[in-house]
């Protein structure tokens, strides 16, 4: 389907939305209300809308709109009350004391008595929580409970949780839409339907989904949460989301003013819109805020360290790979900037450790040394390897290779999809694969157990099968120390281990881009690109 088709469905969409969602009003009420209605399209679908299974960000965001759990984030990654209004934590037992808010509702919905509603209780929490480690369920956020031990509700408005041992980035892990409250009645009434029918105690509420083409989400009139002057969120009265799959057609939407906002840089218009110093054109410069900040995710190659290839098995090739190309200008001009060189280790910028060592920069004669090295000691006359990478990423690969052969490294590249890519980077089946790292919590914690060898893949998150006894003690050590500038010096011993050992070729740290209306306020950004749109204003 054409661009224009593509424009006309989603203009007959929207109308749909605001039909639906003012209906009982006039022709003009309806005009003057349907800026109360923020709109953005979700290019890659939504396959539930049940936060135990809230993996990924196309789920996370309608979740985060319909549910809470009992701490959140702020946008500079600040942990911050939620349901929960006070904590205390017990750092001989590890053990984490809640003190519910008292104000607290579900939703409306007809599970509840005369289509009523009810107080969240900590044993909702209980409940939820169980829900979520249950094998039935299977849901992929079952590991955030892995270091507790037990938790049980003292009273209605107090929660204890006791973990194992220590573990310093639990709070964190207790932010993730895994953890939301959830209310029983909703889930013996509708059962496996609660994906399409979800009850929480969020800022919106669900009204409407047809799968694949529109989601429409309510204002919440009885959500707990007050602005500063004291008036009730959010200010919204509803929120309208598409699924046009092709990137290039939601710009299209954007950039005519159909919904209100976009994310992220794709190569079907990222010229269009920004220049190559990542500045905005100038004829969006009227319309458009564009708003950026690092993004907790690091991309790079990974090395299976298991991996039979000679070349693989060295480090000089690995060094020298690291070496071999310019990551500066790799991310001025296929990022048109939107980037930062990861010239440091595998922590990206904005947390903690991520600027204390010195990583790889570009250095050719460098890397002819260490690629002579490594044929005096092993007679070798060519060096030849092969990166694995999806469609999306190849121009990247492309330079990488380009680069790499005026060096002497014959590298192949294997196009394949995304499903297949991450299958064989799992099972160890691709000696060398592009891959990223976006932060599940905000501790660099997070990003250093991909090195841990006890995570070794499918156990866990060590794709590249790195092992290293020191790495592993240190590891170790850092969950025990609570304060978090102690805990930074071993996360930097660790990263320099990392990038000594090279199992990985850092690329860059992202950044969040986002692309906004002028007529909206209040939609901030932060290091975790999540959507929050409880505090946005939409203006006529």
């Amino acid at each position: 389907m054409n661009s224009q088709k593509w424009a006309l469905l989603l203009k007959i969409n929207l109308g749909v939305f605001v039909v639906f969602m003012l209906q009982g009003c006039t022709y003009s009420e309806k005009k003057d209300k349907e800026h109360l209605v923020f709109k953005y399209n979700e290019h890659s679908n939504i396959a539930t809308l049940d936060p135990a299974f809230a993996r990924n960000p196309q789920t996370i965001w309608p979740s985060n709109q319909l549910f809470n759990g009992l701490v959140q984030l702020d946008d500079q990654l600040n942990i911050q009350p939620d349901i929960a209004k006070s904590w205390h934590i017990n750092d001989s037992t590890s053990t984490y004391t809640f003190t519910l808010r008292d104000d607290v509702y579900f939703h409306k919905n007809k599970v509840f008595k005369k289509d009523s509603t009810r107080r969240v209780i900590a044993q909702d929490f209980v409940y939820s929580f169980d829900r979520l480690l249950s094998p039935g369920l299977a849901s992929p956020g079952s590991w955030v409970f892995s270091a507790v031990q037990r938790y049980h509700a003292a009273n209605d408005s107090t929660l204890v949780i006791q973990l194992k041992k220590p573990f310093p980035a639990f709070l964190g892990l207790l932010s993730m839409r895994y953890c939301s409250v959830v209310p029983k009645e909703a889930i013996a009434y509708y059962g496996n339907d609660f994906r399409s029918n979800p009850v929480g105690t969020g800022p919106f509420v669900f009204k409407f989904w047809e799968e694949n083409v529109k989601l429409v989400l309510r204002k919440n009139p009885i959500y707990f949460e007050k602005d500063t002057q004291g008036n009730r969120l959010p200010y919204l009265e509803a929120v309208a989301i598409t699924f046009l799959p092709d990137k290039q057609s939601e710009f299209l939407q954007f950039a005519q003013g159909n919904i209100d906002f976009m994310t992220g840089l794709d190569n079907s218009y990222k010229d269009e819109i920004i220049t190559t110093k990542g500045a905005l054109q100038p004829k969006y410069k009227d319309r458009v805020k564009l708003i950026t900040t690092p993004y907790l995710n690091t991309e790079y190659l990974g090395f299976f360290m298991g991996s039979t290839s000679k070349e693989i098995a060295s480090p000089l090739i690995r060094q020298a790979i690291n070496y071999g190309f310019d990551r500066e200008k790799m991310v001025t001009y296929l990022r048109n900037g939107m980037g930062i060189a990861a010239t440091h280790g595998f922590i990206p910028k904005g947390l903690a450790g991520f600027d204390s060592i010195q990583g790889y920069s570009y250095n050719p004669e460098k890397a002819r040394a260490l690629i002579n090295a490594y044929k005096q000691a092993t007679g070798a006359t060519t060096i030849q390897v092969t990166i694995g990478t999806n469609s999306q990423y190849l121009d990247l690969c492309e330079y990488i290779q380009r680069e790499l052969e005026k060096l002497g490294i014959s590298i192949t590249i294997d196009v394949m999809p995304p499903a297949t890519l991450r299958q064989l980077k799992s099972s160890g089946e691709l000696d060398i694969f592009r891959a990223s790292w976006v932060a599940d919590y905000p501790d660099a914690e997070n990003y250093l157990s991909l090195f841990y060898s006890p995570n070794f893949t499918p156990n866990g998150p060590n794709y590249t099968h790195f092992k290293n006894v020191v790495f592993d003690s240190l590891y170790v050590e850092a969950q025990k120390i609570s304060q978090i500038n102690k805990r930074k010096l071993l996360y930097t011993q660790m990263d320099s281990i990392i990038i000594a050992q090279a199992p990985i070729v850092p690329l860059y740290y992202d950044i969040a881009v986002r692309f906004v209306s002028k007529k909206i306020t209040g939609l901030g950004i932060n290091p975790q690109n999540f959507l929050v749109l409880k505090k946005v204003k939409k203006a006529k």
